[in-house]
């Protein structure tokens, strides 16, 4: 008998138990490979394997308040008090890319990806297919800033793969990265770069909770705890504390009614438009996300570009500027282009001149100088060629995939691709691509100027100190004149490289004959030979905002409220403190056939949403473990469709819920901690997995009377949990939040208060009862 209990006893094998440094306040499992990321109370990122073995450990810097991974695994988001979702390479840590897509802390990150099952595979490749690897080498990297280690730029070393990777949408399934903030503020981004959408649940028009009531509803004081995309990407599930007031319009008595519902509620938000369209939203992601990553290469590059020069006329001017004070000193009233004519014209050399020349700057002093401006002007030609220009040439490209993408205006204008703005964007891009080939003619012809003037110099030095010089390059004595009156004290390369009020000289002719080309098809705008390269990357980058601002604000529109459920009252002061109150939304397949007729798109998905109430709740239902599913179906229960379902699940005396997470096939994980320990530390605790498709669930009705709690009318129906009766394992430690669970691992890591981490195997019970029978 007793080898027969030995598994009911203790059901869950007990991988390991380590210790850990610091406490940990959030941690994740990859959906795909058996790693574990960890957040410590300091802000450290922690990755481990299963076996504890760990791969890395990163600090943003900054307050970490929310985690979560690509459905692939392959990347890692991190919420940020200050509002930044920075995302990092799984196999090193390393940032992949930074978006501050809000103002403050980001408390909620869910990562779902399209959930369909393709059937014809060839069918959807062709509709994804990029086409710019036909005509194009891959993308130019971001050059490295003079003088920068890499990693400071905020993107990857040109040594690694996984940006490319991230940013090549290509080859990924349809994936929206839903970020929540404390203040209400909800972002959705395609393959979490591409920004596509914002809300704030403070401006939504909630519909009335409650059946046969038309007035609207609004939350006040909302806080944001969770957000949860369906597998579908159709429906939007956020659980957030505050206030559910009606409408100031509706009437005083519906108003008095219903102040007071101060608590936890969950919203219903209609996301269909990213099903609907989400052929069209993945190829103008595709392309648009592309794009954003091309202009971020021509940003750093003329950055590179600019500094590059800046450093090389630095180093010219601060050796030949001498000149000018031994000019003065002499007592001569002449400049140093007069002098250096002078010598050119074969006048006797004056001593100003002859004392720079072979004292202060000497042979070796003009070779270093020529080294650094001929090199600089080198190097400015090979970041265009190896990577302004090709990002600019890719740019113009797929600005035309998505210029033909948007004259199709029965798909692509209901998600805001506006015609006329992406035609402007496409003009910019190719007047960056002019600007980029006048700039090197610009650049090439001034490095020859240069060079010939060092090479003169270097023959008047030989010259002057009785050397031979027929082993000298030769020089163009036209080009030394040109120089000394145009190049000596001017600089036409900086101008190019910076934005500057003053217009680019560009005589009449040229203006009136590109003039004549705009009705030939040539660019409308006329005036962009005025303008610098700088100017004109600018100018682009700004049309490019415009036209993917249009789909973002489109799409924004289109994500509306759907229901709420409110769930149980809180006390006003507990919604003001932001109360941490445990919770889980997962979706899982309905074995049942009664779905929503609203369409879940054949993938017959229900949604299990479990949350903790409070023991201090001022309800009589406190302590109790609440669980739904249905909830985004009910709201057409009158059409027949399934109803709203639930059911309160009472903690045992004695203990309290940590945390808790919804499994797999329908089970439910809790932690539980006995309310007797002496100290905070001591003690026990246990955990256990409720089978929740075998709880006698109660439907919930909408009722249309206002002042009750939907829950409340389960108060007479609470299931009392038994430790004897489910499966429990007993744990030698106080425990703290969080409970991590990954259902496709069957694995949960425990977190004692004593710093120590526990990983349990959930599914193995079942093999080690068979065994032992």
């Amino acid at each position: 008998m007793e080898t027969d209990e030995m598994p009911r006893v203790l059901p869950f094998q007990l991988q390991f138990d380590k210790p850990v440094a610091s406490q940990i306040k959030i941690a994740e499992w990859n959906p795909e490979k058996d790693l574990l990321a960890m957040v410590t109370e300091d802000s450290k990122i922690l990755l481990h394997r299963f076996n504890w073995q760990r791969l890395w450990t990163i600090s943003p810097g900054r307050c970490i308040t929310s985690l979560c991974w690509r459905p692939d695994g392959k990347a890692i988001a991190v919420g940020l008090e200050d509002g930044t979702i920075s995302l990092h390479d799984v196999e090193n840590g390393k940032l992949l890319r930074s978006l501050k897509s809000h103002t403050v802390a980001v408390v909620s990150l869910n990562w779902e990806e399209d959930g369909q099952v393709i059937r014809d595979d060839s069918v959807n490749i062709s509709t994804y297919e990029d086409r710019t690897s036909r005509f194009f080498p891959p993308a130019p990297r971001v050059p490295r800033m003079p003088g920068l280690v890499p990693g400071d730029t905020g993107f990857m070393d040109d040594s690694e793969d996984s940006f490319r990777e991230l940013s090549n949408s290509s080859y990924q399934r349809f994936n929206i990265l839903c970020s929540g903030d404390k203040d209400g503020s909800i972002c959705f981004s395609i393959f979490g770069i591409f920004p596509i959408g914002k809300i704030n649940i403070h401006k939504l028009t909630v519909p009335s909770p409650f059946a046969n009531e038309q007035a609207s509803y609004r939350l006040l004081h909302a806080s944001i705890s969770r957000v949860s995309l369906s597998k579908d990407l159709c429906h939007l599930i956020v659980m957030c504390s505050g206030e559910l007031k009606q409408d100031e319009v509706e009437s005083a008595e519906r108003q008095l009614s219903i102040h007071g519902m101060h608590g936890l509620h969950c919203l219903l938000l209609d996301t269909s438009i990213f099903w609907k369209r989400k052929n069209e939203l993945h190829q103008v992601a595709q392309q648009a996300s592309n794009i954003e990553d091309l202009i971020e290469v021509i940003h750093t590059s003329l950055s590179v570009m600019s500094k590059q020069w800046s450093d090389a006329m630095h180093t010219f001017h601060e050796k030949f500027d001498s000149l000018s004070s031994l000019i003065i000193d002499h007592g001569l009233d002449s400049s140093p282009q007069e002098e250096f004519l002078s010598l050119l014209g074969g006048a006797r050399t004056s001593p100003p001149v002859h004392q720079f020349l072979v004292s202060s700057l000497g042979e070796l002093g003009v070779k270093r100088v020529s080294k650094v401006v001929c090199g600089a002007g080198k190097e400015l030609q090979h970041v265009v060629l190896d990577h302004l220009q090709p990002a600019a040439e890719i740019i113009g490209f797929r600005m035309g995939e998505l210029r033909g993408l948007s004259r199709w205006r029965t798909r692509f204008q209901g998600i805001g691709l506006d015609e006329t703005l992406v035609n402007n964007a496409t003009e910019k891009s190719g007047m960056l691509l002019a600007q980029v080939e006048r700039f090197m003619r610009e650049l090439s012809s001034v490095v020859q100027q240069f060079s010939n003037f060092f090479n003169w110099l270097l023959k008047c030095i030989k010259l002057l100190m009785q050397e031979p010089s027929d082993q000298l390059l030769p020089h163009n004595s036209e080009l030394v004149v040109i120089f000394l009156k145009f190049l000596y004290d001017q600089d036409p390369v900086k101008p190019f490289l910076e934005p500057s009020e003053a217009d680019i000289e560009t005589d009449m002719e040229t203006l009136q004959r590109v003039k004549e080309l705009v009705h030939f098809g040539g660019f409308s705008d006329c005036d962009y030979l005025r303008r610098t390269l700088a100017e004109e990357f600018q100018q682009m980058e700004s049309s490019f905002k415009d036209a993917f601002l249009m789909p973002f604000t489109t799409i924004s529109r289109k994500i509306l409220c759907k229901d709420v459920l409110p769930l149980f009252a809180l006390p006003f002061s507990a919604i003001c403190t932001s109360v941490t109150v445990p919770m889980s939304v997962t979706y899982y397949k309905d074995a049942s056939t009664a779905i929503s007729s609203y369409q879940t798109h054949e993938h017959g998905f229900i949604d299990y949403i479990s949350f903790q109430i409070p023991g201090d709740s001022s309800s009589d239902i406190a302590n109790c473990i609440g669980i739904s599913r249905g909830f985004m179906h009910s709201c057409n229960s009158a059409e027949g469709s399934a109803s709203l379902e639930a059911i309160l699940l009472s903690v045992p005396d004695g203990y309290h819920c940590v945390d808790l997470s919804l499994y797999k096939e329908g089970q439910i994980v809790l932690l539980l901690n006995q309310r007797t320990a002496a100290s905070e530390g001591s003690g026990e605790s246990c955990m256990m997995i409720v089978q929740a498709n075998d709880l006698p669930f109660v439907s919930i009705s909408r009722s249309s009377c206002i002042d009750l709690w939907n829950l409340n009318q389960l108060k007479d129906s609470i299931t009392y949990l038994q430790l004897e009766n489910e499966k429990v394992r007993v744990i030698p430690h106080s425990v703290v939040a969080p409970l991590a669970v990954s259902a496709s691992r069957g694995v949960a890591c425990v977190f004692a208060a004593r710093k120590r981490a526990l990983v349990y195997i959930l599914d193995e019970d079942e093999d080690d009862a068979s065994d032992s029978e």
